[in-house]
């Protein structure tokens, strides 16, 4: 295990997308969004992400520097391609044209089709909160079929990840941001290269045993070489049984369907499709209830006595803050296996020996 500064591998993996044929302030931005995934303890939308990105550049699945097409233009409503530029790029482009407009008329909503991967969610809820905005996000990850639903084994969605944020003046907003899935699927990479392990039956095999072994999802694979979801044969299984899995089912409808990006199929390349919806709280509730309101309820269930063994009741993005706070002081950390691929990765690009040493000196 490896513990890296934020700021010098924030510098690392910027270097690495300049040398990938990213302009410097997108390569700077990419590396940015991925270590504050680290940060936040979000490992399987951080740094372990470079390989991927990397190997989708190379295969042309992905383009530096996009600018969106706003395809349709309404004052509450837009319509945005992000043309397979990287999320960390179109992303912020697709959220800042929703705030813009909700900012205006009180209520707004974006649907963003064809962008690279756009990582933590919670990171475009967070960006709304800042405008004192309440954000809901349905996304899809078309071409990555990953996730059986209730009662199959085989793979029919992504990991449709949900996600909402509430601003909180004076505090660190509420942001509720998880996949539809047991796990991310980075979080089994993240198993696959000495990581955490994945929790037990959070994988199905295609015989229909429960499984945590990664390589039910990416087939045999070696310690620091690629992994591919394609080449295994089994599935993560949608969380919360039916209900999980009906959720997984409207973010691909919404997150996919409507939005143009298509609902998740194999035979295409990974585009992340977003539906968000912004409200301007002030304009909903002028005499101010709601923020004492959130305040006085979020008071009320952290009250709650607590099970054994647990401290204290955690609201949506707490454990997000104290990871933040925790890894800022003590660098992220990253397992042997993720610090060599990530390294190996690097090296395809043109990042020499020297500069790969210095980052862990």
């Amino acid at each position: 295990m490896v513990a890296i500064p934020a700021e010098k591998l924030i510098d690392f993996v910027t270097d690495v997308f300049a040398h990938a044929g990213s302009s410097q302030a997108e390569a700077r931005r990419i590396a940015g969004y991925l270590v504050t995934a680290n940060l936040t303890g979000h490992d399987s939308h951080g740094v372990i992400r470079v390989t991927s990105y990397l190997r989708w550049l190379a295969q042309g699945n992905l383009k530096p520097d996009q600018s969106v097409d706003v395809l349709v233009d309404t004052p509450s409503l837009a319509v945005v391609d992000g043309r397979f530029g990287f999320g960390q790029t179109v992303g912020p482009q697709a959220v800042a044209i929703g705030i813009g407009k909700c900012k205006e008329n009180g209520l707004a909503a974006v649907a963003l089709r064809n962008a690279g991967h756009i990582g933590r969610i919670g990171d475009w809820a967070e960006m709304a909160a800042v405008e004192g905005l309440i954000s809901i996000h349905f996304v899809n990850a078309a071409g990555s079929v990953l996730v059986a639903p209730f009662g199959g084994v085989e793979r029919k969605f992504s990991t449709a990840p949900y996600c909402v944020g509430i601003p909180r003046p004076g505090q660190a907003p509420i942001v509720l941001d998880f996949a539809t899935s047991v796990v991310a699927e980075g979080k089994v990479m993240v198993a696959s290269r000495g990581g955490k392990p994945v929790p037990k039956g959070a994988l199905v095999a295609a015989d229909g045993h429960l499984s945590e072994d990664p390589a039910e999802l990416y087939g045999p694979y070696s310690p620091d070489g690629p992994r591919d979801h394609s080449k295994g044969t089994g599935a993560i299984r949608a969380f919360g049984e039916h209900k999980g899995s009906g959720l997984a089912l409207i973010c691909e409808l919404l997150g996919g369907a409507l939005t143009g990006n298509g609902a998740t199929r194999t035979g295409r390349p990974m585009t992340n499709g977003m539906l968000a919806i912004y409200i301007d709280p002030a304009r909903v509730d002028p005499a101010h209830f709601f923020d004492g309101e959130v305040a006085r309820y979020v008071a009320d269930v952290k009250s709650s006595r607590t099970v054994a063994g647990v401290d204290s009741v955690l609201i949506p993005g707490e454990p997000e803050q104290r990871t933040r706070a925790e890894r800022g002081k003590t660098g992220v950390p990253l397992p042997d296996e993720t610090w060599a691929a990530i390294a190996a990765a690097a090296r395809t690009v043109g990042i020499t020996e020297e500069r790969i040493r210095q980052v862990t000196a």
